[in-house]
């Protein structure tokens, strides 16, 4: 069973003894506890079903498929990507899949012609990603992300549960995994892979703002080619997002 809302002590004080109680724990563990432990309280998971997501949303599934599941459609996503998260979603049983859109009134209001993001793709990650995913975290204490160390930059020293602010927790199950660990879960469970990475997309975000990637090119180098862009902007900083990517002060 989800935890029922609690009163909480602070959330830095909550995530330092959940990191030094599951310090040692294995990825399907903390995913475990991180649902059932008092300290995180109301827990969702977050997923792009892309290339990698299938991983986490195997563990959820087989832990407790009733586990909120949110995933953001920009509107601007891949066939594809719409056609497999279906396909996974059956297969794997997800009970609560919450598909989350922007506002049709915000949309006509700031993007009404669909090409925000020709002209400012750092707005239109905010209309359509950003501002939807706020939203729909608003009733959860804790996310569960995809994120991990070998991504590198921040990510360098991720520990399994991290505070945004004083607002909420992030769970990082996979924070110690090497690449070559999600490609092993994948084939040891014979999850069914997104079908765009088969055809050079290592990293799938929407359909205008997504190129493939050559041989020897970073993964994400398909992602805003050629803007500068690296990051769609779901960064929490006291429980507002940030866009844009995040930086060590000086």
């Amino acid at each position: 069973m989800l935890p029922e809302p609690a009163p909480f002590s602070p959330v830095p004080q909550r995530v330092t003894r959940l990191n030094e109680r599951y310090r040692h724990h294995s990825a399907t563990s903390v995913v475990e506890r991180a649902i059932a432990d008092a300290d995180t309280g109301r827990v969702a998971l977050v997923s792009s079903f892309g290339a990698e997501s299938v991983v986490l949303l195997h563990m959820v599934a087989v832990i407790d498929p009733r586990v909120p599941v949110l995933f953001i459609d920009t509107e601007m996503l891949f066939p594809e990507t719409l056609d497999y998260q279906r396909e996974v979603a059956d297969h794997l049983g997800l009970q609560d899949l919450r598909v989350i859109r922007a506002s049709r009134t915000r949309i006509a209001a700031i993007d009404p012609q669909g090409d925000l993001h020709r002209t400012d793709p750092d707005a239109c990650c905010t209309l359509r990603k950003t501002e939807p995913l706020e939203h729909a975290l608003a009733p959860f204490d804790a996310w569960i992300t995809g994120r991990k160390r070998f991504q590198g930059g921040q990510r360098a020293a991720l520990e399994f549960f991290e505070a945004e602010g004083a607002a909420r927790i992030k769970v990082n199950p996979l924070a110690h995994w090497r690449a070559e660990d999600v490609q092993d879960y994948m084939v040891n469970n014979r999850l069914p892979r997104h079908p765009l990475v088969a055809r050079g997309y290592p990293s799938i975000g929407c359909a205008p703002c997504t190129t493939p990637v050559a041989q020897g090119e970073d993964p994400r180098a398909g992602r805003w080619r050629g803007t500068g862009k690296e990051e769609c902007g779901i960064h929490f900083v006291d429980g507002k997002i940030v866009r844009g990517p995040l930086r060590h002060a000086s």
